[in-house]
């Protein structure tokens, strides 16, 4: 395992994450100072990498056998800043934006999605489905015939 690999796609995982809920993030008192550095609580980060990087779940024990304070686990993945100072939020909400953009370029006007033009009758060849001759009712006395299971229970007994 490759750690400078890893520690950024921690980073990258929980900068996402945060650019997807930070409006609710913001209203929980879950924000922090850790030297000097304003950021959710460390509990809150690794409890949300734990559910979105299952590999930290395999080396999370062994990282507490180390140390089991929070900061300073934080701080050893490279995750003690601000994420509203990070440049790569910057440009994780800028390429949201540029989805965001793209989708509602997909949409018509009225925020319906486009759909392809429906198919005229003539494109439209039905044939009926075969009919079973081997019955002695109708196809109309057939569909009246059906029963159901409990009006054969009563009659059974």
């Amino acid at each position: 395992m490759n750690i400078k690999q890893f520690r950024k796609s921690l980073q990258n995982k929980w900068l996402s994450y945060y650019a997807d809920n930070r409006q609710w993030m913001a209203c929980l008192r879950i924000w922090v100072n850790c030297d000097g550095h304003r950021r959710p609580s460390s509990s809150f980060i690794l409890a949300t990498l734990a559910v979105l990087e299952p590999q930290l779940n395999q080396i999370l024990p062994l990282i507490v056998d180390l140390s089991s304070n929070p900061d300073r686990i934080v701080a050893a993945l490279g995750l003690n800043f601000n994420p509203d100072e990070h440049p790569k939020l910057i440009a994780i909400l800028k390429q949201k934006q540029v989805s965001e953009e793209v989708t509602q370029a997909d949409t018509g006007k009225n925020g319906s999605v486009k759909m392809l033009p429906a198919a005229s009758d003539q494109d439209l060849q039905l044939t009926p489905a075969p009919m079973d001759t081997s019955s002695e009712l109708s196809p109309s006395k057939m569909d009246e015939a059906c029963e159901g299971g409990r009006y054969r229970k009563q009659l059974s007994q």
